[in-house]
This record gives C-alpha cells, structure tokens and sequence, in this order.
C-alpha cells in the first residue's frame, strides 16, 4: 500500500503471480470493490439493482438440500498452494471430496461459456465459483444465477469476517457472495530516476516527467485515476464527471507527459527506462523486483487507489451447494485463512488471520519464519484503516447505455 522499498520474499508466492485475465476481468467492470472496509472508512457505494434476494428465496432455495459428499469447485489459477493443504485439511474433518478446476481465466467468457446452461436451469459442472464483483457478477445476480446464502450455515463467516464485509456496495448484506480475497492498483517508479519520492497522482501530471510517465490503457483503469486527480469518487461519478476526468486525461496526453498507454507491458518499460514513472498493479512490481533485483516503489497515492474483489458464490443450479456452502465457510475459519493467505498474500477479509499467521511463524525458524512474519505484517495482505480509506470503489454502471458512454467518453484517449 504505502511505499515498500524491499518487497518481502514471502509476498512473491502469490501477489505477484497475478492470475491470467486479471485486468480483462475488470474492464467496464463496474466493480465496486472492497465496499467492507471502505464503507467502514466512510466511503459508500451505491448497491445494483436486484442486490437483495426475495425475503423467502433463502427457504425456497435450500429446503430439501443435503450434503453429497463432493464439490466441483472452479477458480482462477495461481489462486491456492498447488498441494491444497486447506482443501486436504476439509476432505479429511468432513468426508467431503473436492474436484478444484483452475478454469476461470477472464469474467466474460466464463459468463458466456456457463449462461446457456443457467438459462436452461442445467447444471455448468460446478457447485462452486470465484467470481469477480464486475458486469458479469451483476449479470449473474439480475438474471438470478446465483443461489442466495444461508447465513445460517455460515457460522465461521459471521465469528470471523470484518464486521464492514456486510457492507459491499456490490452485494449488501452478502446476499449471494462473500470475499475470497482482493488486490490493488497504485503506482509505481523509480527514484533513480525520479529523483524524489512519489507520492501523488498529480505527479503522473508533472512536466518534470514528459514522456517518462506510463498510463493503463484499459480504460477502466485510465478513468479511475482520471476521476481521483479530479477529487471524484469513481464509484459515485456522472456522465458528466466522466468527461471532466476525460479531460484532465486529455491535457496529460496533449502536453506530451504520457509516454504510451501499456497492457501489462508497463513493466518492462520500467525496467528498460523508458518510463519512470507508471501506473501499477501491487503484484508484478514485486515481482519484478525479485527476479530483476530492481528495487522500484509501489504506493497508493494521496488520492486514492482502487480496489478489486473476488468472491465466493454458488450457482443456482449447482448439485451439491450444502457441500459447497459447507467448504465456503471453512475458509472462514481462522487457521485456513491464515493458511491461504500465506501462500497467496491478498488482502484477506478475516482479520484474526494476521495473529495466526504470526503464530504459525512462531513455530519455524530461520527464513521460514521471517517469511511468515513478512506476511502478517505486510500491508498489502491486512491494510490498516487508513490504507484502506485511501482505496476506492470502480465505476458502477446501471445499464448497458452508461457502459457504452464510459467508453464513447475515454477510448479516444488510448486510441487517438
């Protein structure tokens, strides 16, 4: 979150192998992140329409449900330790079998790929998806995809979750999905070349950096931060805020301060030095600066950053969904939280992870314990409140005009 001048060795197991599809996920994506925490920070988002299920959906989904003995579980790779300690530890207390599928590489193919079967009431394979809180979650809960919890049978959720995870914008109340985990996009650079820290969005506009600076050209990205140099919440942003942000975008172009706008290539620009300053998604700068030996920054700027979310959620028409709300809550409790974000370092929802990490550090010694002491203590796997009131919701979007008039409003700037 903050300036991390030596990335922690333990952090490159997971945050830095960003999972395939990422930044496709959340384009136009509507996402209104982490709405937990920051709602706790007084940051509010507006909630989508069909947010809530019918009083009696609950009763109706689950009467008559009963444990299977297995789950078809379907996730993004590079999402849990290859050896699946959590999901040996569950088959093990609970008999319960799991065929896990890193089959879920971009939002919009999976949508497409499995909404012929929901449409149909057909099972798509699995009882069980990670899903990102974009176009397609909305799309999954309007066209009522998505079975609705029984909190009932989340009992580790409602002990060990924050609080605020009651709150997302997205989905309040947690009607049909619960966080998995999260990541963040910030900036990065290097002082060799700045020669200053960085520490505001207003210095991807300096002049003091023309055709040093490097901006996303996913325009979700690039307007989330055009929106934050204006001082507007992109979540509670108009079609007329999009165009002011458009415009303090334009003048950054037009003075000559962007150097091109880059896919995932910022990197190597970088570390080539043709920028020096960049916008930046947390994990493959640490990256980088593992395998390169580079030692660039990564912040979340005074501003503010954004956030992204993944979580849980079961489909209607799964065939093992009291199984698969059974694995949904394990995860909450405190051991195999702290077991996952060991291994995969975003920011985890269940605070009492961090002292059971540190727990399990007390345990090893040596690099081993360094490691998992590096983990508890980073921000970028359990942010304080004050790095969290810095990290913003995305741009929501109540039909497909506003989405068409998002793009209308940025694209000429990564094209043009």
């Amino acid at each position: 979150m903050s300036a991390s001048n030596t990335p922690d060795t333990a952090l490159i197991r997971g945050m830095t192998q960003r999972r395939l599809g990422r930044r496709d996920a959340l384009r136009i994506s509507g996402l209104s992140a982490l709405g937990a925490a920051l709602a706790a920070c007084g940051v509010q988002g507006k909630a989508k329409p069909g947010a809530s299920a019918a009083p009696d959906a609950v009763e109706k989904f689950w009467t008559g449900k009963a444990k299977t003995g297995h789950i078809d579980f379907a996730n993004w790779p590079l999402y849990m330790d290859p050896q699946k300690p959590e999901l040996k530890a569950f088959t093990k207390e609970t008999g319960i079998s799991v065929n896990y599928q890193e089959v879920i590489q971009e939002m919009g193919p999976w949508f497409a790929k499995v909404q012929p079967q929901l449409s149909a009431g057909q099972s798509i394979g699995f009882d069980l998806m990670v899903i990102t809180n974009s176009v397609q979650f909305a799309q999954f809960r309007d066209s009522g995809f998505l079975a609705p919890l029984d909190h009932s049978k989340l009992p580790n959720f409602k002990k060990n979750a924050a609080a605020s995870y009651t709150k997302e914008a997205f989905d309040p109340g947690n009607v049909y999905s619960v966080p998995w985990a999260s990541g963040m996009t910030g900036i990065a650079y290097d002082e060799t070349k700045t020669k200053r820290p960085i520490t505001k969005l207003a210095d991807l506009w300096d002049p003091a950096f023309k055709g040093k600076v490097g901006m996303f050209s996913d325009t979700q990205e690039l307007a989330n931060f055009g929106l934050l140099k204006a001082g507007i919440n992109p979540d509670k942003s108009t079609p007329g805020d999009w165009q002011t942000a458009a415009d303090e975008l334009k003048k950054q172009k037009d003075a000559g301060i962007v150097r091109k706008y880059y896919d995932q290539s910022y990197v190597d620009a970088l570390g080539k030095g043709e920028v020096w300053i960049t916008q930046a998604w947390s994990g493959d700068i640490f990256q980088k600066n593992i395998s390169d030996g580079t030692n660039f920054k990564f912040i979340i700027p005074e501003e503010g950053g954004t956030i992204w979310t993944d979580n849980f959620t079961i489909p209607i028409t799964a065939k093992a969904p009291v199984d698969a709300i059974t694995l949904i809550d394990f995860f909450y409790r405190t051991d195999m939280a702290a077991s996952l974000a060991e291994y995969i370092n975003y920011v985890c929802p269940v605070p009492g992870a961090q002292a059971q990490i540190k727990a399990d550090a007390a345990k090893k010694s040596g690099d081993d314990k360094q490691a998992l002491l590096d983990v508890a203590d980073s921000k970028l796997v359990f942010p304080s409140e004050a790095e969290y009131s810095k990290l913003h919701y995305y741009v929501s979007f109540d039909s497909v005009a506003d989405q068409q008039a998002f793009q209308k409003t940025f694209e000429p700037i990564t094209l043009g």
